[in-house]
């Protein structure tokens, strides 16, 4: 506790630890407050006081500066002057001296002109001497040149006219060998046989791909002998990579018809049986070479596709269009051969998982059988076993039977003495006593 005295009334009261401390606090805190004030407004006079003599000493050099200045600025008019007078004097020498070297180059100048002027005149008359010669020899040069043309034409024309005489004369001969071509067919044709015009278009084929064969490179083309189904086509095209994979199947046939025939038939008429020749031959595309329907525009604009119909991948050719149709399915299946080689590759798969199914199902008919028989045997040897059982149970209960009068003879033979031997038999008794004895 501590004693405070008021400093109006002089009474003491006491204040505890706390309250003594916060007033001496707050005595404190006013105390340094006022200490701060003073020592702010010394330093803002210190602040004040510095400003103006700096204030005083800057206008003074300011002052010195400009009385400086003032006399460097005369000095500089000075020179100034002695300069402009300089270069007026200067000006007025070098013009003078500028019209001099005018003046003489203005006399060189129209020294130069005179002779110029010469030189132009003489040249003028040499051009027009020449412009006179040229003109001559222009007027004379069309006369030359369109005599020189007429010459070319005449002889143009007389050459364009052997020429087209020539072409004639060869055009002649080439439809006369042509008439006379066609006339050797048609009687060739009304001589040959149906069969014979078949083999001959047959033999036009199989020569033309001889002919191209280096571009079917890995193919076949085979005639197709083998009739066990009851049909066959004519031949066979087969291309396969170097690897194995078939790549393209083609079964042709070829149809021709003598001109004069009684019996016309139509393309249509053998699509059934191509399209069984080749599915039984399991060819990819069928193909029909014809001359049937001569006059038939569709069959004759080219590579005709009937698949649209009931006979999938089946085209209609002339003998002309068979090398470029089996060249577009032969460059088709060139492209698709990553695509055949992962699908064969599939159908091996798929055909490596059918035999493995195949063996299984096999194996599980072999071991089905197997476990049957194993099973019949085993319940053979069990009944085979309950028998033998039997057997053994009942030469036990023999065996049982016969130790049980075992040992009754036994049990008779121990209790068997002399004496139940001897009794009502004298005689013996008689013989066993004299032995004893």
């Amino acid at each position: 506790m501590h004693d405070i005295k008021c400093p109006h009334c002089g009474h003491f009261f006491k204040i505890d630890e706390s309250s003594y401390a916060s007033i001496v606090q707050q005595v404190r805190d006013a105390e340094f407050a006022r200490q701060i004030e003073t020592h702010t407004k010394a330093l803002e006079k210190e602040k004040q006081s510095a400003i103006a003599a700096a204030r005083a000493e800057a206008e003074q050099r300011a002052h010195s500066g400009q009385a400086e200045l003032e006399k460097q600025l005369a000095a500089l008019h000075e020179k100034i002057a002695a300069l402009q007078a300089e270069k007026t004097q200067a000006a007025e020498i070098a013009a003078a001296h500028a019209r001099e070297q005018l003046a003489a180059q203005l006399g060189e100048r129209d020294k130069n002109i005179a002779a110029l002027q010469a030189q132009l005149a003489a040249q003028r008359q040499q051009f027009d001497a020449e412009k006179q010669l040229a003109v001559t020899k222009a007027a004379q040069e069309p006369e030359r040149r369109c005599t020189q043309l007429a010459m070319q034409l005449s002889e143009q024309a007389a050459s364009h006219k052997e020429q087209l005489r020539q072409q004639e004369d060869s055009h002649r001969a080439l439809i006369t060998l042509k008439d006379g071509e066609i006339e050797r067919l048609r009687d060739f044709k009304a001589k040959l046989s149906t069969k014979m015009l078949g083999e001959t278009l047959e033999q036009h084929c199989l020569q033309a791909f001889r002919m191209n064969a280096a571009a079917f490179a890995g193919a076949t083309f085979s005639k197709d002998n083998d009739a066990s189904d009851g049909s066959k086509g004519d031949f066979i095209f087969r291309a396969q990579t170097e690897d194995g994979i078939e790549i393209l199947s083609v079964m042709f046939e070829m149809k021709n018809e003598m001109d004069g025939g009684a019996h016309h038939k139509k393309n249509e008429d053998h699509f059934k049986k191509l399209d069984a020749d080749r599915r039984k031959k399991g060819c990819e595309y069928a193909v029909l070479v014809s001359m049937l329907e001569p006059d038939s525009e569709l069959y004759n604009s080219g590579i005709v596709d009937v698949s649209w119909g009931e006979y999938e991948k089946m085209y209609v050719v002339r003998p002309q269009f068979f090398i470029p149709a089996l060249s577009m399915l032969y460059r088709a299946a060139l492209n698709s051969v990553e695509h055949r080689r992962a699908l064969a590759e599939m159908r091996q798969q798929h055909i490596d998982v059918s035999h493995f199914e195949d063996q299984l199902a096999d194996f599980k008919e072999k071991f089905g059988r197997n476990y049957q028989l194993a099973h019949k045997h085993f319940l053979d040897a069990i009944a085979e076993i309950d028998k033998t059982i039997e057997h053994l149970q009942k030469v036990k209960d023999r065996l049982l039977g016969s130790e049980n009068q075992l040992r009754l003879a036994n049990d008779k033979a121990e209790s068997l003495t002399v004496k139940k031997l001897t009794r009502g038999n004298p005689t013996m008794k008689a013989k066993f006593d004299e032995a004893r004895k």
